[in-house]
């Protein structure tokens, strides 16, 4: 695979602020072992090869569970998820994959019985962010592993 265009060179500005709402999550309220599963989820529902690759091992290197990585195709029928994490998947998946109709009081009300509001927000920001970085990767067929030794992604293990 051959990346399309080198989106950091052609667009430094847009790329370091797209950076800088990425970092801006180290300060989020939500933790980080959901922001890893919100980055896997989104990644795989929308196809990102290269975004799935490097957040299962970010995940790994943060201590994520082998098989809960493997289960996040399947967290509806898991056991292995939490209510909360469980909410945040869902809220993944619905901003994800917009649906005609919006985001439903249903949803909305089980998202809220698990995050405070300014959670909800952060975590809103969270999706919105990966998405932007799925659809930059697949737009310009970014290659899986290929920033591995730039982020450090190496010591996870799974090469």
């Amino acid at each position: 695979m051959t990346q399309r265009v080198n989106y950091m060179q052609q667009s430094p500005e847009f790329f370091k602020k797209l950076m800088e709402l990425s970092n801006a999550e180290k300060e989020s309220s939500i933790e980080r072992k959901i922001l890893d599963l919100v980055h896997i989820r989104a990644s795989q529902l929308n196809g990102c090869g290269f975004c799935l690759d490097m957040h299962m091992k970010e995940a790994k290197i943060h201590g994520e569970r082998e098989l809960r990585l493997y289960h996040t195709t399947i967290w509806r029928e898991s056991t292995l998820f939490d209510e909360r994490e469980r909410a945040a998947l869902a809220w993944t998946e619905v901003l994800t994959k917009l649906p005609e109709h919006g985001v439903s009081d249903e949803l909305y009300k089980q998202v809220r019985g698990q995050f405070s509001e300014k959670e909800i927000s952060d975590l809103t920001f969270s999706v919105m962010a990966i998405n932007a970085w799925n659809r930059i990767n697949v737009a310009f067929t970014t290659e899986p592993g290929s920033a591995d030794a730039a982020y450090g992604l190496t010591k996870a293990g799974l090469s």
